[in-house]
């Protein structure tokens, strides 16, 4: 029995749902998404909540239950309230801004990166060091996160790089004399 398959998905208020066979749909203040779910599990929409069961008991069906629930239940938060990560950046000269609709970072090579901003993503620099990314669709919003993270992944001697924030880098001790 999936634990978290049995809990129902609630729908909190400015959000609207609709179930049509696989697809689940949900529609708030920030935007639209749509998901469709696996053949082997059911969903169904009923006292403000969404519930998904699985239809047989195969061991594919009991695997696609609380994925589909976390899928639906993402969805649901993510037209509500939506998602963000914040990363940071670490190093002399390092730093980060806003220039239209591309990012454009400065990580210690001998040129610029100019990232485009994806639809649907905003991204934020307060600080010329912090990013912050935000977006409805959860998927896309880790993923944009990790692309920029790429761009000079924090390394473990001096802790230069792009983090998440709170990212805890486990640092080496250098060359010996």
């Amino acid at each position: 029995m999936s634990r978290i398959g049995k809990n129902p998905v609630p729908i909190p208020d400015g959000v609207t749902v609709n179930v049509s066979g696989q697809e689940v749909s949900a529609k708030g203040k920030l935007g639209e998404l749509s998901v469709e779910v696996a053949p082997e599990v059911e969903v169904s929409l009923a006292d403000n909540q969404v519930t998904v069961s699985p239809r047989g008991n195969s061991k594919r069906a009991r695997t696609m239950w609380g994925m589909s629930r976390t899928l639906v239940s993402n969805i649901i938060s993510g037209v509500g309230e939506g998602f963000s990560k914040a990363l940071e950046i670490q190093g002399v000269g390092y730093r980060a801004q806003v220039e239209g609709k591309n990012l454009v970072l400065q990580l210690g090579y001998s040129h610029p990166i100019t990232y485009p901003i994806p639809e649907g993503i905003s991204i934020a620099c307060e600080r010329p060091t912090a990013i912050a990314v935000s977006g409805a669709n959860r998927q896309q919003v880790g993923q944009v996160a990790a692309e920029i993270r790429a761009f000079r992944p924090p390394e473990p001697f001096k802790g230069k790089g792009v983090r998440y924030e709170g990212e805890y880098i486990l640092r080496k001790e250098g060359k010996k004399k």
